[in-house]
């Protein structure tokens, strides 16, 4: 069962996974995927988006106290459901727009995707594959300072002192971590097999990648993108890990000319 949170109207089954789903806005269907940071994370961009396209905003299943079955271990998990969503909805000509984690599962999407659902892919600093000389930061062995520091490219502003924030969002944000470690901590934050695999995939894909992001390095992002098809890769100035909260007007001015590239006319 899929809960529409915005509408509470009915939606259709995921096998035997309750999802919790936002959904809004009507025309060309698109998939936003947030990291490990929760839905937060990628708000600003679903709700730009829902203005001219039909917004699918998932919450990871153990994310932000939802149901995690047991079943689903891994990305490849995450990645098949949200292809059977899409699949099962009769939606074609998707743009699935996914950051850090969620750029991970787009990519796990797109090498699956035998049914052609997806017309075009937006990666934001994503992590998922493995680049010799550019490791992805050990996310898990950062202190709350590590985090910001690796994360921002302004990080005094976003920093928060892990004592004020209140003990409910404590216990919130410590769940989330403990379901990232089961699904992408081992191996860490990779799929050894994706960067290889992504050679066949030629649906357009538009890599976002902030100039100071040191959990991914540009230089991480850019063999990333030379490993698709067809990629564009484009660097935003003043912006680490997360560009769409430090920069949000570049951010989503790229993301919606990419929209525009690769909409599909003809698609239902």
């Amino acid at each position: 069962m899929t809960t529409d949170m915005n509408s509470l109207a009915p939606a259709a089954a995921c096998d035997d996974l309750d999802l919790t789903l936002s959904e809004s806005g009507t025309g060309r269907p698109v998939l936003v995927l947030h990291g490990g940071g929760g839905p937060a994370t990628v708000a600003g961009i679903a709700a730009h988006l829902s203005r001219t396209a039909h917004t699918l905003a998932p919450v990871h299943p153990g994310w932000e106290g939802t149901p995690r079955p047991d079943w689903l271990t891994g990305v490849d998990d995450l990645a098949l459901t949200y292809l059977h969503l899409l699949h099962d909805r009769g939606l074609r000509d998707a743009l699935v727009v996914g950051s850090s984690l969620g750029g991970w599962i787009a990519a796990e999407m797109a090498v699956r995707d035998t049914a052609g659902v997806i017309g075009g892919l937006v990666l934001i600093d994503a992590v998922g594959v493995d680049i010799p000389g550019e490791p992805i930061t050990d996310f898990f062995a950062l202190d709350a300072r590590g985090v910001a520091e690796h994360s921002w490219h302004d990080p005094d502003r976003y920093y928060v002192d892990p004592a004020d924030i209140p003990a409910d969002q404590r216990a919130i944000r410590q769940a989330n971590m403990a379901t990232m470690r089961v699904l992408a901590g081992e191996p860490y934050m990779h799929d050894a097999k994706l960067l290889r695999r992504l050679r066949r995939v030629d649906t357009p894909a538009l890599l976002l990648w902030g100039e100071s992001d040191r959990v991914v390095t540009p230089a991480y992002g850019a063999a990333y993108a030379a490993a698709f098809g067809d990629a564009r890769f484009e660097v935003i100035p003043g912006a680490g890990h997360l560009p769409q909260i430090e920069r949000p007007e570049a951010t989503l001015a790229l993301i919606d000319a990419h929209a525009r590239r690769t909409a599909d006319s003809t698609a239902t």
